[in-house]
């Protein structure tokens, strides 16, 4: 995941090893404790899935879960790595 932020315009992509596909309805909400971040995205390898993420950022982590259609949510997480 890269996620950038110009001008106050949050953007973002996702890269794998097999494509590299935008982010889409990305937002952020805010409360006293932690940042939210929420968006869309539609992979094709290997099969075409709409996924949608919610995961909350504290420093370098993020956790949350993303969910493809009807199917069980998922688990994910991640690290900041700083180029």
């Amino acid at each position: 995941m890269t996620f950038q932020d110009e001008q106050g315009v949050l953007s973002g992509f996702a890269a794998s090893r097999t494509e590299d596909v935008p982010l889409r309805d990305l937002r952020v909400a805010t409360d006293a404790q932690e940042d939210h971040v929420m968006w869309t995205q539609t992979i094709t390898t290997p099969m075409r899935l709409e996924l949608a993420f919610d995961v909350t950022i504290d420093g370098n982590r993020m956790t949350g879960d993303s969910r493809a259609g009807r199917l069980p949510r998922s688990t994910v997480t991640g690290v900041r790595r700083v180029p």
